[in-house]
């Protein structure tokens, strides 16, 4: 095993910050989407700003998200082909995770191209596609942990705990305005919002916090590339 495979190449770097940022983004995107929907909208500023600020941030968690994948795909460290990145579970490295993550990206895409064609489709069908968004989340949250061999840094744990308070705070603050009604679409996502946290703190219990769980991932990875 060479040494820039041990400590990361260029490009590894590179699609960790792309897909860290995407995260982030993404996280953004949704807590602004969630906390400033229905009777939680804020009333000091517009609609207008707050759907311009909000599709803002959808197109660049895109363009890091583009960056992520292109930068994962060059990467020669585990020969990862472009079909990956829209083809879930399909990957020789770290299959679930990977999969998730490309899940993720087509839920996304998918919100992107029924945007673009929004005036055709009309404002319910866009909504039902719009709602994706949301599902994408958690899919790239469990990517991220699952195949970053850098998840048991105090500072990406602390990232992925930061974004999870943050969209697990935003569902609170919409389901407390809330009106009455649509009782089973609350308790629904009450229950999301509890269980994402502890099935991912069980998750990283027992899988990237455990030693030498990122290294036997990634020697798996070099026996199947050639032993690289």
């Amino acid at each position: 095993m060479t040494t820039v495979a041990l400590t990361g190449s260029p490009l590894w770097y590179a699609s960790r910050a792309g897909g860290t940022l995407a995260l982030i983004l993404l996280t953004a995107t949704v807590v602004l989407g969630i906390a400033s929907g229905g009777r939680s909208a804020p009333r000091r500023i517009g609609r207008f700003e707050i759907a311009l600020l909000h599709r803002n941030l959808s197109l660049l968690t895109l363009v890091f998200l583009a960056a992520h994948v292109v930068t994962v795909v060059l990467d020669p460290f585990v020969h990862l082909g472009w079909a990956v990145a829209v083809v879930p579970f399909g990957a020789p490295y770290r299959p679930l995770w990977l999969g998730l993550g490309a899940a993720a990206a087509d839920l996304l895409l998918a919100v992107l191209v029924t945007s673009v064609l929004r005036p055709r489709l009309g404002v319910r069908r866009w909504k039902a596609v719009h709602w994706l968004a949301y599902a994408a989340w958690p899919l790239a949250l469990f990517h991220g942990a699952g195949s970053g061999t850098d998840t048991r840094l105090p500072l990406q744990l602390w990232l992925y705990a930061a974004c999870l308070a943050c969209v697990v705070t935003a569902v609170w603050w919409r389901l407390a305005k809330a009106g009455p009604g649509r009782v089973a679409g609350r308790l629904a996502a009450a229950v999301t919002a509890s269980a994402v946290p502890v099935v991912l703190t069980a998750f990283l219990a027992a899988g990237p916090l455990q030693p030498g769980w990122s290294h036997r991932a990634a020697t798996a990875a070099l026996l199947i590339g050639g032993g690289r």
